[in-house]
């Protein structure tokens, strides 16, 4: 199976939204990752509901909303009437991870849960067979165009080892930092989504970049 792409807009030229949506939709990327920031779980704020409806409104690619949120759940109804085919929350974000994933199935999104570089895959392991997909950061989240922190490799290893073991059918997402310096080991050790920001976009061919990341196996 080829790799599958998900660039995220949070990198894009916020001045020409429906171009760079539209880029995305004549390119061969599977999703549109649209990163959700509050300034409360991280340090700083992106988009909105108006933004998502926006993105929505021109994008023929499934929309992967990821919520970089506290509270979440307070919020999945309205992002999955903005356009979200996919909702991935936080696990240091939840209270009651299991009651949300749930909450999202019940609103026909796919489930995901996301996790910070500094928490074990282990958290997982009661939940694993109900999610998915898993979204593994690979940078501090927060801030585009960060620099890919390695231990992610044996993270993205450990997952897989988990959700062989429980018989997951989740898809793994990595996200922060991807590049072609890192992203065919990144499926080697079981990812099977590469978010991409500043490395496609800001390339002087974004189509052709995610061509590449889309081919690197």
């Amino acid at each position: 199976m080829k790799t599958l792409v998900a660039p995220s807009v949070l990198a894009a030229d916020f001045a020409n939204l429906a171009k760079e949506v539209q880029m995305i939709n004549d390119s061969e990327a599977d999703f549109i990752h649209v990163d959700i920031m509050d300034g409360v779980f991280v340090p700083n704020i992106s988009m909105g509901l108006p933004v998502v409806e926006a993105i929505a409104r021109h994008a023929t690619k499934p929309l992967d909303v990821h919520l970089m949120i506290v509270e979440p759940d307070r919020y999945l109804e309205s992002f999955k009437e903005a356009g979200a085919a996919h909702l991935t929350v936080h696990m240091e974000a939840c209270k009651h991870l299991d009651r949300t994933v749930h909450a999202i199935k019940s609103l026909g999104c796919k489930a995901g849960v996301a996790l910070n570089p500094h928490s074990p895959v282990s958290t997982l392991e009661e939940i694993i067979q109900e999610l998915d997909l898993v979204c593994l950061m690979s940078v501090n989240p927060g801030f585009g165009g960060q620099k890919f922190i390695k231990n992610t490799f044996d993270k993205v290893k450990k997952l897989r080892k988990l959700m062989d073991a429980q018989g997951s059918m989740a898809k793994v997402e990595i996200d922060g930092g991807v590049s072609m310096d890192n992203a065919e080991a990144l499926m080697e050790a079981g990812a099977d989504i590469l978010v991409a920001g500043s490395f496609v976009f800001s390339s002087k061919n974004p189509k052709g970049t995610i061509k590449r990341l889309k081919n690197i196996v």
